[in-house]
């Protein structure tokens, strides 16, 4: 069963602990977890250092064998080496940092195939901010609306949904295409994909936004009337 858990914000940090707990309880193999500090892979060496060991840190606390690859553009991310590395995991994790440049340093590379082999034998890909925005249809960018990964079809996903000011979120809103459902995460929430079922994890909701109707969903699935 494929299992995709997207974060609104506060990856790696001990409010999310619950959340990855609970998705590490889903995998039939002890967890074997890969951090990839990519979306944040031209912001400089700091914050490169600072998302690989704060996401090392926080899946030793939790019991996983975990290590953080430097796929870092695209160079990286067609290197051998590590595209096997991420294969033999079964749970993957791309943190927070740019959308786009998330996106273009993996479209069609190896190391993206190998994060799809992870999903194809039953592993998870959670992804937080820029890592959950491009599992969508689609997703706004600085530079406009982008096509994602399309994970979950005909849906764009916002996180930071409960940090952004209404004017800011109206203005996102009104770029995303007509037609596709809006998922609002809040900090600290997944909403986890597990097959065809949704639920929601964390200490915030998922705002579910349809045609110019909002829905608002805390811990527990998601109803089905959310969907066309």
């Amino acid at each position: 069963m494929t299992v995709f858990a997207l974060v609104g914000s506060g990856e790696y940090l001990e409010p999310m602990e619950p959340v990855d707990r609970y998705l590490m309880g889903k995998l039939k193999q002890p967890p074997r977890v890969v951090c990839l500090p990519t979306a944040a892979g031209n912001e400089g060496e700091e914050r490169i250092a600072y998302w690989s060991n704060l996401g090392i840190d926080h899946f030793t606390r939790l019991g996983a064998t975990v290590e953080t690859l430097p796929v870092i553009d695209r160079e990286s991310a067609d290197n051998e080496p590590f595209a096997e590395r991420i294969a033999k995991a079964n749970f993957v994790y791309l943190s927070g940092g740019r959308p786009t440049y998330l996106y273009d340093t993996l479209e069609n590379t190896l190391v993206w195939r190998a994060i799809l082999a992870v999903l194809e034998h039953g592993g998870i890909l959670a992804g937080c901010s820029a890592g959950a925005m491009i599992m969508g249809e689609e997703f706004f960018s600085f530079n406009g609306i982008r096509s994602g990964f399309n994970f979950i079809p005909g849906a764009a996903i916002i996180p930071h949904f409960d940090e952004i000011p209404k004017a800011r979120l109206e203005q996102i809103c009104q770029h995303i295409q007509p037609g596709l459902t809006i998922f609002g995460i809040d900090g600290n929430t997944a909403l986890i994909r597990s097959g065809n079922q949704y639920e929601v994890v964390g200490k915030g909701k998922v705002t579910v936004i349809r045609e110019g109707e909002e829905i608002c969903c805390t811990s527990g699935p998601l109803p089905l009337t959310i969907w066309p």
